[in-house]
């Protein structure tokens, strides 16, 4: 790709309303444009970020035996009012109605939808467990929308739904969708860590935020900081392992703002292990039980004739604003540079050559090049532009490929100069660049 021929619209100042670093890059480097207020255009460049995002989201559900669906954005308010949220839910939710004069809802959450789903097609125990989820956009009327894509109105979001027999089946269900929320953020290079949530208006009575630690978060947390040397490596899909997963994490003392006891947090950490912070919430699981399965009927026949009503769990990850949440977590605003993770960077490489308006030697040598990036499935984007090198670094260090390859003065024959975003270039043969760049790719 061409950044000649490239949508990527990037600004020479910072926008005003920009408050945070991840809205102000994505601003500057042209990833999204503002439609209304926290309303959103996603542009080429952040279009791909998002993808590969929701690609390893995606993979990872897949992993722990979750099915894909696809529920519309626009439901009846027939189900919410079966439920009891109709009236609940509060001025977040967008009310509107068709040309019937039925009343309709956007979407902000998609328990009624997919309990009305599963009601109409499971009938006994020996289904069970169904989990279930999409990927799909959300409408949230936040009555203050900030923060570019992080606050926004409109946010595309993966929410799954776990149908279970009982409780210990349940918590089963549960545990596995923990665990790939860990696996989740570890491939996208975050520590994401869970603790002890308020379930809001979803309900329930169990439940975790998934949270990285950023000073621009909205979160108030108080952990123990020794939560955070332990992980998730070796644990298996078996109910004893993943349950001993959790207890590691719930022997310290991990909680948001609205579940914070001070005395409890005193008598629990010594003052030496207290961290009190913010944080940016990136996923969110609930228990619920029977909450919504009871009321709208979603029973299952059990062994011996009785019915009973399934119990649920819903399980949310914000895929666009991970792509906020990433930028928070990564993006040098002093020295203006982006580095993102391979897994999900627009491009893998940026090449940058050294172009004179009478000598095309370099950009013939970048064509090249990319011509053997390519066929190793590595992405690349060329500034073909006769833009001087200052302007060609400082553009490409903000677009935040992980790699570049600058054709230049130090290109000495097969020997290319490569640098790895944000640090010292090296002479590197190009077959030895594509080794460095698979083995990174591989690891993801």
């Amino acid at each position: 790709m061409y950044i000649s021929k490239s949508f990527i619209p990037i600004l020479k100042n910072i926008p005003s309303e920009a408050k945070i670093k991840s809205h102000r890059l994505m601003l500057r480097v042209g990833m999204i444009k503002q439609s209304s207020a926290g309303i959103y255009s996603w542009l080429p460049l952040g279009f791909r970020v998002m993808k590969k995002i929701e690609k390893i989201v995606r993979e990872e559900q897949n992993k722990i035996g979750a099915q894909e669906i696809l529920m519309p954005t626009i439901q009846s308010s027939d189900i919410w009012k079966e439920s009891g949220r109709y009236e609940d839910y509060g001025e977040e939710m967008l009310r509107i109605k068709d040309r019937q004069n039925r009343e309709m809802l956007y979407g902000p959450t998609n328990e009624e939808l997919v309990t009305d789903i599963f009601r109409s097609a499971i009938k006994s125990y020996k289904s069970l467990p169904q989990l279930l989820y999409h990927i799909q956009w959300k409408f949230r009327d936040e009555i203050r929308p900030r923060f570019g894509i992080m606050r926004c109105r409109e946010f595309y979001m993966k929410d799954a739904y776990s149908f279970d027999i009982n409780d210990e089946e349940a918590f089963f269900s549960y545990n596995k969708f923990f665990l790939s929320y860990l696996n989740t953020f570890k491939r996208l290079e975050l520590i994401a860590i869970p603790m002890a949530a308020d379930t809001g208006p979803i309900g329930g009575n169990l439940s975790h935020e998934f949270i990285i630690l950023a000073e621009t978060g909205e979160s108030k947390i108080f952990t123990d900081k020794r939560i955070f040397d332990v992980n998730s490596d070796g644990t298996k899909l078996e109910k004893k392992s993943l349950e001993n997963l959790r207890k590691k994490y719930e022997q310290f003392y991990s909680v948001t703002d609205e579940k914070f006891d001070k005395k409890e947090f005193e008598k629990k950490v010594s003052e030496s292990n207290q961290l009190i912070t913010k944080g940016i919430e990136v996923g969110h699981i609930f228990y619920f039980g029977d909450k919504y399965s009871k009321p709208m009927g979603a029973s299952v026949d059990l062994p011996g004739g009785k019915k009973d009503f399934v119990k649920m769990g819903s399980y949310g990850i914000g895929v666009s604003r991970l792509v906020g949440a990433i930028i928070e977590a990564r993006y040098d605003e002093k020295k203006e540079i982006m580095k993102w993770p391979i897994s999900v960077a627009p491009y893998d490489v940026s090449i940058i050559p050294i172009i004179n308006k009478n000598d095309t030697s370099a950009l013939n040598i970048a064509n090249n090049i990319n011509i053997e990036l390519e066929k190793n499935n590595i992405e690349t984007i060329i500034d073909d532009t006769d833009e001087n090198f200052s302007s060609k670094i400082k553009k490409m260090d903000l677009i935040g490929s992980p790699f570049q390859i600058i054709i230049g003065k130090q290109t000495d024959g097969d020997l290319l100069e490569f640098k790895e975003i944000g640090k010292e270039s090296q002479k590197l043969k190009l077959k030895d660049i594509v080794n460095i760049i698979k083995k990174q790719k591989e690891k993801n």
